[in-house]
């Protein structure tokens, strides 16, 4: 008989707000390889860079789950400095990539550029990081091309802007849409279990049962 698979390592990470926006950049890595990502690297690329090296982690990887600026301005002159691939978003938010300049501009953000990524992400696709995998949800409503990063054995997801601590993702930016973000919450998120913590994009993390129980907008007795 073969021998049973060894459970998968649990993932490691640090959030660092970033921006005046404070948005949640998160530090993810494999303690097995002690290879890492940046999830949304938003701004403030020196101090990302320095949490890394604290940590002594070989940085492989940016991921972004959407193309807004404070969750992707720092992503490409980290990925030029450190020639790294970017993964993410989904491509429905090439135009959000695309106009970062013009938003750093509008909000007195530092210059930013903006960048094609090696790869875009679509539901169902995988994301490694040393021994790790990452499972890709696509959920749009927040912005059309969102996704979130999901480590079923560390029972953690990475949800960017769609859903915080009794909260939701705004939809009044272009093409932003109210009913697909509440779908993509409630068809794609819950069922990724109660006991499942997540990273918002903002503020605290919670749980898929708490948001079940409390938030106002997706909670079960709304529906």
């Amino acid at each position: 008989m073969s021998e049973p698979a060894e459970p998968e390592a649990l993932l490691r990470g640090e959030i660092i707000p970033v921006t005046p926006f404070q948005q949640n950049c998160s530090l993810i890595w494999d303690p097995l390889t002690m290879e890492g990502a940046l999830v949304d690297a938003g701004g403030e690329a020196e101090r990302l860079l320095a949490r890394v090296a604290a940590h002594g982690i070989k940085l492989v990887k940016l991921l972004v789950t959407h193309g807004h600026l404070d969750h992707a301005g720092a992503v490409a002159e980290i990925a030029e400095k450190l020639k790294l691939p970017i993964e993410g978003p989904h491509p429905d938010d090439a135009f959000w990539i695309d106009g970062m300049p013009d938003a750093a501009k509008q909000y007195g953000f530092p210059p930013t550029r903006s960048f094609v990524p090696d790869r875009w992400l679509q539901q169902g696709d995988t994301v490694t990081l040393g021994s790790l995998t990452l499972d890709v949800l696509h959920c749009p409503g927040h912005t059309p091309g969102h996704v979130v990063f999901h480590h079923p054995a560390s029972r953690l997801a990475l949800v960017g802007d769609v859903i915080f601590q009794n909260s939701i993702g705004r939809t009044d930016f272009p093409r932003g849409n109210h009913a697909d973000l509440i779908k993509a919450i409630r068809t794609r998120l819950f069922p990724l279990g109660d006991d499942t913590q997540f990273v918002p994009g903002h503020g605290p993390m919670s749980t898929f049962g708490a948001e079940r129980k409390q938030n106002p907008y997706v909670a079960d007795s709304m529906f």
